[in-house]
């Protein structure tokens, strides 16, 4: 990570705090209330663990789709969620409006090897607004309310780099 990137606009994810902030160098632009994973922080493939370190927005999935479209394997499939349509598929993991697909920054950390992020499909993305924010209750993506999510895509470009800590922030290398 370039040593000015608390100069740049960035995203900040505490998965302690269930908070996910903007900001541009010191300044918050907005914070809103997450659900990260109900196993934890962890880098493991296949732990259903929110990952750790230093992440850049790889790519930016959704734009211009509606308010709550529902994405299986980062493709719409026409749907947009409702309740009838969640009681059809109770157990679907909802991927809905918009999707950060994040890319670990951390050789041996958060990228390749059995704890690379981006082949974890780790991203940033909507969920039902009857899902509880502020609990962690994700099988490893850091999940949001559609309209924040919409409203942070529209704010952040690909590259953008994001941090989740479980605390104060590190200074770990990318």
């Amino acid at each position: 990570m370039n040593p000015d990137w608390r100069q740049t606009r960035h995203i900040e994810v505490d998965v302690g705090a269930q908070w996910l902030l903007l900001r541009n160098g010191a300044t918050e632009l907005a914070r809103y209330p997450i659900s990260t994973a109900l196993n934890g922080p962890g880098q493991a493939m296949g732990s259903e663990c929110t990952p750790l370190g230093w992440h850049r927005v790889r790519l930016k999935i959704g734009a211009g789709c509606p308010i709550d479209t529902v994405f299986v394997a980062r493709r719409p499939t026409g749907e947009i969620w409702m309740p009838a349509l969640a009681q059809r598929c109770p157990d679907r993991d909802w991927i809905l409006s918009r999707i950060l697909w994040l890319s670990g920054c951390e050789s041996g950390h958060n990228r390749g090897g059995r704890c690379d992020s981006l082949r974890r499909f780790i991203y940033i993305h909507g969920t039902p607004d009857c899902e509880p924010m502020g609990e962690p209750r994700s099988h490893g993506c850091i999940r949001m309310r559609s309209a924040d999510v919409i409203d942070l895509f529209d704010r952040v470009e690909r590259g953008t780099p994001v941090l989740i800590r479980q605390g104060e922030a590190g200074e770990s290398a990318c």
